[in-house]
């Protein structure tokens, strides 16, 4: 688990961002910039190391809480500091500019490029990327789904996939740039992050309430940290999805809403970048 594919594609991108950081004289604003994003692009990083640890993994097959522990570190804190930190560029840029505009060219011109440029049309919608990342977080919650996951480390590395990266997507509409910034206006910014945190309360919702266990993964268990049964277990992580999972959702909303309702705070940088906007 140490050399899986999370922490190889952490360090590639991690080196990808530190060359891309090497070349020549900046000037004052990106320097001022570098100063923050730098810092939250590493904290995004050493967060899904984190989230992929070898004691994280074991702990997240033994109690259903760590487990979903490991999906709000993934979801609602790596993916949103990495779109925060806005790093894609700076990782472009260690390619040599012939092999980036072979590569563009291909993709924007080429036949065998024409279905990632119909997949990138619906994925600017924001409803799409909505519905993808919320989807596939109460999909993988289908008990069957979940306790293949955790029998099998390629379909758990899967799992985790898939959430990271439609969080990405999701938060790069909420607080992104580029195609995605100017979809959303700040209010409909607040109500996207809190029919993401109303989603996830549904669920949460449906786990706690469970009359018995739902996940026979933790059921079979012949031993559980902390002495918790598999049912008290199942209902702490429904309040780990229920409270700590909508403290992402609700700063950002009420960010957007204060940036909305006040049009003098969006000059402030904190507001600026929380709402997306340079």
């Amino acid at each position: 688990m140490l050399l899986g594919p999370p922490v190889v594609l952490v360090v590639v991108g991690a080196v990808l961002y530190w060359l891309g950081g090497r070349g020549g004289p900046v000037g004052g604003r990106e320097r001022a910039e570098r100063r923050w994003r730098t810092p939250v692009f590493v904290a995004g990083l050493l967060t899904v190391l984190v989230a992929v640890s070898p004691p994280m993994h074991r702990l997240s097959g033994e109690l259903f809480t760590m487990h979903m522990v490991q999906h709000i570190l993934l979801i609602e804190v790596a993916a949103p500091l990495i779109v925060l930190s806005r790093p894609w560029h700076r990782m472009w840029r260690p390619l040599s500019l012939s092999t980036r505009r072979a590569v563009a060219g291909g993709v924007a011109r080429g036949e065998w490029a024409a279905p990632v440029r119909f997949g990138a049309r619906w994925l600017v919608v924001p409803a799409v990327a909505f519905v993808l990342m919320n989807g596939v977080f109460v999909l993988w919650h289908v008990p069957v789904l979940y306790d293949a996951a955790l029998a099998h480390p390629a379909l758990h590395d899967l799992e985790h996939a898939t959430f990271f990266l439609t969080a990405l997507l999701f938060w790069a509409h909420l607080i992104g740039e580029g195609p995605f910034q100017a979809r959303l206006t700040l209010p409909w910014r607040a109500v996207y992050a809190i029919g993401a945190m109303v989603v996830g309360w549904g669920l949460a919702v449906t786990i706690a309430l469970a009359p018995s266990p739902l996940y026979s993964h933790y059921t079979e268990l012949s031993h559980r940290p902390w002495g918790l049964s598999a049912l008290a277990d199942q209902q702490l992580a429904a309040g780990v999805m229920w409270v700590p999972g909508s403290i992402p959702w609700t700063v950002v909303a009420l960010v957007c809403a204060y940036g909305w309702l006040d049009p003098a705070a969006r000059r402030r940088g904190w507001v600026r970048r929380l709402a997306g906007e340079h």
